[in-house]
Parts: C-alpha cells; sequence; structure tokens
C-alpha cells in the first residue's frame, strides 16, 4: 500500500493531474505503520517472549506515532536544527545530539536485522542433518556473534561516527574484563571449547558428583542445562564443565552397566538362583544381550550368601529405577516359586526361669 501511495503521488506531480495534500499526509501515516510493522517483527523474531520485549513494542509505537505527529505539525525541522546546536567533543571527534540520536536507532536497527538474519541462519543450521550437532551450534554463535558486530560497526559508519574512537570504550571493556568480567568471559571461551572439542554434547548421560547427575538438554555460550531424573533442571557454568573432573556417562560409548545386589540362605541351590536371576534380566527389553547378563557369587556373608547380577542398558538417560524395580519383581517371583528364601533379620527372646505367676482377676 505505501508503494503504491507514493507511486500516485510521484505521478500526479509529474502530470499535473491534481492537487497532492492528501497523498503527502498517506504516504508518511502509511511510512509509520510499515516502521512500527517492520520493527514488531524483527523484534518478536530476534528474541524470545518476554516482559521486557511487549515494553519495547510500546515504546517504538510511541517514538514513531511521535515522529510522525512532529512531521505533520511542521516542528519536526526546528527540533532537528535545535538538536544540532547541541554538540560535544569525543576523542577527536565533534557530535552532536541529533547524530548521537540517528546513530543509536541506526545501530539499533541493524543491530536487529543482524540478529533476525542470524536467527534464520541458526534455524536452518539445527534443522539439517548433515552437519554434527556441536557444529552447528558453534557455527550458529559465531555468526551470532559476527553479524551483530558488523552491524553494530556498519550502523556507526553510517551516521559518520569515526570507529576509532571507540578505542576508550574498548580499553574500558579490557579492563572490566580483567576485573569484574572474568569469570563471564571464562564462561564463554569454556562453552566454545566444550561445543568444538565435543566433550559433553546432546544427549549425554554426565554426572558431576555423587548427587548431581543428569542427561544434557541445552548447551549455550555461558552455561550448559543438565535434567535430572527427577525433573529437575540444573544450571551449570561452562568453566566448571572444562576445569573439574566430570563423569560422562556417554562419552564413546552410550551403554551402562547396571548391578542389582541381593542375599539368599545357605541352604539355598546356588546354580537354581543364579539361572532364574539371569533369565530375570534377559526378560527385560532394555536389558542389552552383548555384553550378557552376569550372575556372579561375591561373599559368604554371616546370614547367607551374596550375589550380584550385572546387566547392560543401552539408554541410561531413561534412568535405572524402572529396569531395576522390573527386574527385582521378576526375580522375586521366580524364587517363591522355587522355594528360594531371601534372608532377613530374626530375634528370639528368651525368659530365663519362667514365666512370672498370673494374678487372678479383682473379685467385684
Amino acid at each position: 500500500a505505501l508503494l503504491l501511495v507514493a507511486m500516485t503521488r510521484g505521478a500526479f506531480r509529474y502530470w499535473h493531474l491534481g492537487p497532492v495534500s492528501l497523498l503527502d499526509l498517506a504516504v508518511p501515516l502509511l511510512l509509520s505503520m510499515a516502521v512500527v510493522r517492520a520493527a514488531v517483527y524483527l523484534l518478536r523474531h530476534a528474541f524470545s517472549p518476554s516482559g521486557w520485549l511487549a515494553t519495547s513494542e510500546r515504546w517504538i509505537v510511541t517514538v514513531v506515532w511521535l515522529g510522525f505527529a512532529l512531521h505533520l505539525t511542521g516542528l519536526a525541522v526546528p527540533l532537528i536544527d535545535l538538536l544540532q546546536q547541541v554538540s560535544f567533543t569525543v576523542g577527536r571527534q565533534t557530535l552532536d545530539l541529533w547524530t548521537l540520536l540517528s546513530g543509536l536507532v541506526t545501530v539499533v536497527v541493524t543491530v536487529l536485522l543482524a540478529l533476525w538474519l542470524s536467527g534464520e541462519i541458526e534455524a536452518r543450521l539445527l534443522n539439517s542433518e548433515t552437519m554434527d550437532s556441536s557444529i552447528r551450534v558453534v557455527i550458529s554463535r559465531l555468526v551470532k556473534a559476527v553479524l551483530s558486530v558488523v552491524a553494530l560497526l556498519l550502523g556507526l559508519s553510517i551516521v559518520g561516527i569515526d570507529i576509532t574512537a571507540l578505542s576508550v570504550f574498548s580499553g574500558a571493556l579490557a579492563v572490566g574484563l580483567g576485573l569484574g568480567l572474568q569469570k563471564i568471559a571464562s564462561n564463554y571461551v569454556s562453552g566454545f571449547i566444550i561445543l568444538l572439542d565435543q566433550s559433553i554434547r546432546l544427549g549425554h548421560l554426565v554426572a558431576l558428583d555423587a548427587t548431581t547427575a543428569g542427561v544434557v538438554t541445552k548447551i549455550t555460550s555461558r552455561y550448559t542445562v543438565l535434567r535430572m531424573l527427577t525433573g529437575t533442571e540444573v544450571i551449570v557454568p561452562n568453566e566448571y564443565l572444562v576445569s573439574n573432573i566430570v563423569r560422562n556417562e556417554s562419552y564413546s560409548d552410550s551403554q551402562l552397566r547396571v548391578v542389582v545386589s541381593l542375599q539368599v540362605s545357605y541352604g539355598t541351590d546356588l546354580e537354581l538362583a543364579m539361572r532364574l536371576m539371569d533369565e530375570a534380566a534377559r526378560a527385560q527389553p532394555r536389558v542389552l544381550a552383548e555384553p550378557a547378563p552376569m550372575v556372579l557369587l561375591t561373599t559368604f556373608a554371616d546370614s547367607g550368601i551374596n550375589l550380584e547380577l550385572g546387566f547392560w542398558i543401552g539408554d541410561p538417560q531413561q534412568g535405572t529405577g524402572a529396569v531395576r524395580s522390573a527386574i527385582n519383581m521378576a526375580i522375586w517371583r521366580s524364587f517363591r516359586e522355587n522355594d528360594i528364601e531371601i534372608p532377613f533379620p530374626r530375634r528370639e527372646v528368651r525368659l530365663i526361669g519362667g514365666l512370672p505367676p498370673v494374678a487372678p482377676p479383682a473379685a467385684d
């Protein structure tokens, strides 16, 4: 509609077909609507939904329609002249408020375009099946960073700001990195190390200590998300994963050995008990045929003989509790059907000297 109205206004002026005052009003009106629509589209595709996003959209609408009102009332040109008269010096370059404001708007627009473009590239990369997932994440992060820097420098160059004047800010940034931002920078570098060397990948079962273990569900530039088997998500800084010992159950092989231990009485037919335990494991669909389950006699204890059933599963990210429970139930049924006793603590109370005499009931 904006293009059609602009072409119509040009035709009316070229061939002198009539007054174009209404068309002169319609063009900036439609242009303002197009700017609002484009800005909202870029914001919603560059960032995930959040509260500040709606606030930013309202500010954009307010600023655009304020500019339209200033243009309509003829106050835009005097206001621009006034802003150009307020100047200050940065390094060897003199800037005015109008240059600063227009530069800010230009930088924001170019950065939004860069974020939108990097998001489109990232979506295509992540949907690609011909490239490793870690490499796809690394490339998408690098593309996003490069496009953002290029957009920032391009926006400053468009409005005529000398980029060399930013050396003061780069020096301050270096000091900040050396003091307060060192950990943050280390996490970003560690994130790229993890993605490049592929020591931890999406879907790996990772254990940080005896109580913290889970499946890697997300790797960002700053942190990694582990989803524990209880459903809790743990956010781990990437520096921790690089600088500490981490147990990765899925690094080179996704198979995991699970152990079920129990005790039988000394009068048990051990060969029968061990065969029943082996059959209980093999009957479970999650238990792998190779390596085959194995039952071992581990210890002759005080109250019975300790047996250990070891078996392998190929999907440790699904947890071991369910398969342990199913095998324990199968062993319990088999032992009960074959009269195999699992010993348990018993207490025997003996009264020395006989029972004390019982007093007769009192008469009413």
